[in-house]
């Protein structure tokens, strides 16, 4: 049986065309052309104030932390089931992290938790939106203004994908993208920070450029430039940019096949639902997904580890996601959880994510559901 790998990045064949251009041009660093032509693409797209493409996630998460100014002892409230850099960049400003539990239902962070985890140190209410599936914007945009703490969006996950009418990333006062290899469009490493909230625009862009006010020389605003506040190189390189540009201007082709791919696995696999008590991802109303992540629920960890097993032994190669960071070393140097964890250990212990990616076909998603239900009926049998 040939193999199915769990991703399979994806290639439009328009991409060399493109850095054949900025080789050409001899412009390899940050915010040449191509950088400018995503953001304002962007920008556009999702009728944002403003957008920086950065390196990673992680440095847009990074960004978001200093222009949060948090400083030591500062708290900053987010769910435990999540990528360690949604903890991290903000432990980096010295910041102590109050983790709350998720909803069941979509993995999302639990919002009627998170007003009984206020104090007066919270800084920040961080939420990410798994598998591109939108937490309660709502009710989140009413606890944040209620108090005056800002509201950031990790939505790694959530390019294109919809709270209602309007774009993850572009609610909060601030939206951090994933262009990674793993997501529905990238650039091998890449991100972006979404300043939806204008008064971050100017120093965001001062930090993103080591500190300095280089922008505006260039702009030809001053006659020099100098160091006139904390940053670092947060600059997407002109080569990641122009392989980006092509995906981004076919995302919506990209992100329906993907949706056609998650629903195929749905249906093929809601049979199995019914009879052996699994469980299949569940989308709000007010969700407009983005088929990044297809998951299912099995009843418990062992179950999870031998269906791993058995989907393995026929060239399958699943993944789960993610181990909680509470339970992990550094979580519980840096943070604690607030109240009662739960669903978040044992919910992320019975989540196993299936393979999804453009190119996947749908013979291809036929006989994993197969080897699925395979699975459960040697297992009553």
């Amino acid at each position: 049986m040939p193999i199915i790998q769990f991703n399979i990045p994806l290639v439009t064949g328009k991409e060399i065309y493109h850095i054949r251009k900025v080789k050409a041009s001899g412009n390899f660093s940050g915010d040449g052309p191509y950088n400018i032509m995503c953001q304002d693409l962007m920008e556009k797209e999702l009728q944002c104030n403003k957008v920086f493409l950065t390196p990673s996630c992680t440095h847009a998460l990074e960004m978001a932390a200093i222009l949060a100014d948090i400083k030591e002892g500062d708290e900053v409230i987010m769910p435990s089931f999540t990528f360690p850099s949604s903890a991290n960049a903000f432990v980096l400003r010295g910041a102590n992290i109050i983790f709350v539990d998720i909803d069941p239902l979509t993995m999302n962070i639990d919002e009627n938790l998170i007003e009984d985890a206020i104090t007066e140190r919270t800084k920040v209410i961080l939420i990410v939106h798994y598998g591109g599936v939108s937490c309660e914007m709502d009710k989140l945009l009413e606890i944040s203004g209620k108090h005056n703490i800002l509201l950031i969006e990790d939505a790694a996950h959530s390019y294109k994908a919809k709270y209602k009418n309007k774009y993850l990333g572009t609610i909060g006062d601030i939206g951090c993208i994933s262009f990674h290899e793993t997501k529905n469009i990238h650039c091998g490493e890449g991100g972006a920070i979404l300043i939806n909230n204008k008064r971050f625009a100017e120093r965001a862009e001062i930090i993103r450029e080591k500190g300095t006010n280089r922008k505006k020389f260039i702009r030809g605003e001053i006659d020099k430039y100098t160091w006139i506040d904390i940053g670092s190189s947060f600059l997407l390189s002109e080569l990641n940019a122009a392989f980006l540009y092509p995906q981004l201007k076919i995302v919506e082709k990209i992100n329906q096949r993907r949706l056609m791919l998650w629903q195929l696995y749905r249906d093929s696999l809601n049979e199995v639902s019914l009879s052996f008590k699994i469980e299949l991802a569940q989308i709000p109303d007010a969700c407009r997904h983005n088929g990044n992540i297809f998951y299912l629920k099995t009843k418990d960890s062992t179950e999870r580890e031998n269906l791993i097993r058995y989907l393995n032994n026929k060239a399958i190669f699943p993944a789960f996601h993610y181990l909680p960071l509470h339970t992990s070393y550094a979580g519980k140097l840096f943070g604690k959880f607030h109240g009662e964890d739960k669903w978040t250990s044992i919910e992320s212990s019975r989540l196993l994510r299936l393979p999804m990616f453009y190119t996947l076909k749908k013979k291809e998603i036929l006989e994993i559901t197969d080897v699925i239900k395979r699975f459960y009926l040697t297992k009553v049998g």
